[in-house]
């Protein structure tokens, strides 16, 4: 027997959102820098503002609105200031935005791993990450802001303290009046409890396709079955889109085994991520219940040779003519 929701799956009516996600300057810029975007025909970009706090620590260091920009101490397109004129210029260049604030770690741990030993730590944490995130929705509706990310990759706090969601969802709603989402890992997104309470199911789309070295567009595009089967029946379960609120894979052998991860020292190999791209467009992006997704990670370098460095960046390599030509066409 099939439930109803399995009988009638969700179907998505709006524009499919085609966006990059944008890393954030480490200085002021002007329009020229969200040129480049238009050589892929990205519609939308996702700006990312970073709070920080180290394993275990309750209370998270972020700027704020009321401080000074400050030289050194975080890069500029992650402080309130810096954030707000990047909108701006996304705008000016006739781009949608989505505002999503990301919190790190120390050492670049998994934030999804984050937790506290105590209920008074996690009262002082939610009071800080509270103050964050509502901090920067409110920047969000002050800015017409199209798309509030509410938080990424929480894994365990939204395990452990659900009732603080649903008061943070809440209270954003209050200061902004755009749509929401939540940007969770690809393995878990299907236990987050409040989708029903959002706009999009966000997904931070690094499926794994295939194990081998440099695997064909055949392999990798049949990896997406079981994978396509569950964002069905979880769209269909909240009737709500699915969105990846960020989504790539590294210019590198094995790319498409574990994609989340970071490892340098493999060899380059443009044409396996170039083939990964395909396959998602091909096999993901027509798909009724999905509303679209943001590339990770496009850098505002003129440099090109500044952006080919990071593996996960499709700039100046064979995947952004991919995504050029499916931007363009889709």
């Amino acid at each position: 027997m099939f439930s109803e929701t399995e009988k009638t799956p969700y179907v998505y009516k709006g524009e499919k959102m085609k966006g990059l996600s944008f890393v954030a300057p480490n200085k002021a810029i002007d329009s020229s820098h969200f040129e480049s975007t238009e050589r892929v025909h990205a519609e939308w970009a996702a700006l990312m503002p970073y709070g920080f706090v180290k394993e275990g620590e309750a209370n998270l260091r972020y700027a704020k609105v009321i401080d000074l920009p400050k030289e050194g101490h975080q890069w500029w397109g992650e402080q309130p200031s810096g954030v707000v004129e990047c909108i701006l210029l996304a705008h000016q260049n006739g781009q949608k935005v989505m505002l999503k604030p990301h919190m790190w770690q120390g050492r670049g741990k998994y934030t999804g791993d984050f937790n506290l030993s105590s209920e008074e730590e996690w009262q002082e944490f939610e009071s800080s990450f509270g103050g964050y995130i509502l901090q920067y929705a409110k920047i969000a509706e002050e800015n017409d802001v199209e798309l509030f990310c509410i938080a990424t990759e929480m894994e365990t706090m939204v395990a452990e303290r659900p009732a603080f969601w649903l008061k943070l969802i809440a209270d954003i709603r209050e200061v902004y009046k755009g749509e929401l989402t939540y940007a969770e890992n690809w393995d878990c997104y299907d236990a987050v409890p409040f989708w029903d309470k959002l706009d999009y199911i966000g997904v931070d789309g690094y499926f794994p396709l295939a194990k081998e070295k440099s695997p064909d567009l055949a392999t990798l595009k049949s990896g997406w079955g079981k994978h396509l089967k569950k964002m069905k029946k979880v769209s269909g379960k909240y009737a709500k889109p699915i969105l990846f609120t960020e989504y790539g894979y590294r210019s590198c052998d094995f790319s498409t085994d574990k994609p989340w991860e970071t490892d340098y020292s493999l060899p380059d190999n443009e044409g396996l991520q170039a083939r990964a791209y395909q396959s998602l467009f091909e096999e993901v992006w027509g798909q009724p219940w999905f509303a679209g997704g943001f590339a990770w990670k496009w850098f505002p370098f003129k440099d090109p040779s500044k952006a080919s460095r990071d593996k996960f960046c499709p700039q100046h390599k064979e995947a952004e003519a991919v995504l050029s030509n499916f931007y363009e066409t889709l």
